[in-house]
């Protein structure tokens, strides 16, 4: 059957948005260097670039070269400061929050702990503080996509965080705190499923379209991204690993509690327990801090112990999804880097025919407050550049 060819106003915005794509990953450009790029003739680049122009998309940032001056050396770049972004990483109990203009540059950052027994009104008062104050002292008057990494489930259908027993009552009533008072577009994600897009842009999975990230910190869950899909299942509970059952435990998990599942196994209080049989865990240390201090003195013992609670999760997923490639996310996951991501490639291979490389991540905790920016970011250009043809 023929494809009907797009219409003027259709090619218009495809070009428009695969130039803006250019002016994101390669920086400013001239019209010429848009022109061999994109492959458009130069009356359909000078065209696209009056418009863009016209619409506050870009303007022109410098010339090209130290000698040459006129119209053909104007560098065109993407007017940053169109849109302001916020990002947040919620836990149990204190927020993190990065503010950004559109192509990522941080204007401020700021940090607090949250809800330590105070009042869930208190609370939500207290985190959206925090965003406005983050906010002005990055000269930001309004924000236009604020991205929310939590942990718990998020609602397929609605896109809210879902009211489970363990969350404090405050994460579930931030984003609608947030949006009321600041006016702006709020997305919530899992923060599993916001470290693995961090891990795929800009971290150990970016050669990869299909893979598992196994977070392992204060808990553990995973995040599964098949043919460069995430993939969230019906209720938005794929990848909470933590309820698996597995041998090693006293007790079974159950449907408020994921005491006795895979949790129990490589969860950072587990692996504190763990250094302190091997003589490694000192006063204040976590358990990230312990695998580190193992890394770097060589505690095989120690290393080898983890890797075969870790590769039991590992190799479940090994299983049932066949990803070819596990990354171990987290604090932890970080700590353990290549040492511990060996040990566990041995145990998964010896576990299971599935060929699977087993990665250390490279960005640790931040990877949740890197994938909510990348979240907004995404979004807020969507917005104003127009929908990729192909996301």
């Amino acid at each position: 059957m023929p494809v009907s060819p797009a219409s003027p106003s259709t090619a218009r915005a495809i070009n428009d948005r695969l130039a803006l794509g250019l002016l994101q990953s390669e920086g400013p450009l001239t019209a010429n260097q848009l022109k061999q790029l994109t492959g458009l003739s130069r009356p359909s680049v000078a065209d696209l670039v009056e418009r863009l122009q016209g619409s506050g998309l870009i303007t022109v940032v410098g010339e090209a070269g130290a000698q040459r001056r006129g119209p053909n050396a104007r560098l065109y770049g993407i007017v940053a400061d169109r849109a302001h972004l916020a990002a947040l990483d919620v836990r149990t109990e204190s927020v993190s929050v990065v503010v950004t203009d559109l192509l990522g540059a941080v204007l401020a950052e700021a940090s607090a702990p949250i809800g330590g027994g105070t009042g869930t009104g208190h609370a939500v008062e207290r985190a959206v503080a925090l965003v406005e104050r983050a906010a002005l002292e990055g000269g930001v008057q309004r924000l236009h996509t604020v991205g929310i990494g939590a942990p718990g489930l998020i609602d397929p259908t609605t896109g809210d965080l879902r009211d489970t027993s363990s969350l404090p009552a405050w994460h579930r009533r931030l984003a609608g705190a947030l949006h009321e008072r600041l006016g702006a577009r709020v997305l919530v994600e899992n923060e599993t499923n916001l470290a693995a897009r961090a891990e795929r842009r800009d971290g150990a999975a970016h050669d990869r379209d299909t893979f598992v990230l196994l977070w392992l910190g204060d808990g553990v869950g995973a995040a599964v991204v098949l043919d460069g899909v995430l993939r969230r299942g019906a209720s938005g509970g794929t990848g909470e690993i933590g309820f698996l059952p597995v041998p090693g435990t006293s007790i079974l998990p159950s449907a408020t509690s994921c005491e006795g599942g895979f949790h129990s196994l490589a969860c950072a209080a587990s692996l504190r327990e763990l250094g302190a049989e091997h003589g490694i865990l000192e006063p204040g240390m976590s358990g990230a801090d312990v695998v580190r201090r193992a890394v770097e003195n060589g505690e095989g013992a120690f290393l080898d112990a983890v890797a075969d609670r870790v590769a039991v999760g590992a190799a479940a997923m090994a299983a049932i999804l066949d990803p070819g490639c596990v990354v171990l996310g987290g604090e932890v996951g970080r700590a353990g880097g290549a040492e511990l991501a060996a040990r566990v490639t041995d145990r998964v291979t010896a576990m299971s025919p599935l060929r699977t490389e087993v990665r250390a991540g490279l960005l640790g905790g931040a990877a949740v407050l890197r994938g909510a920016l990348l979240a907004a970011r995404d979004a807020a250009q969507d917005e104003l550049f127009g929908p990729q043809a192909a996301h």
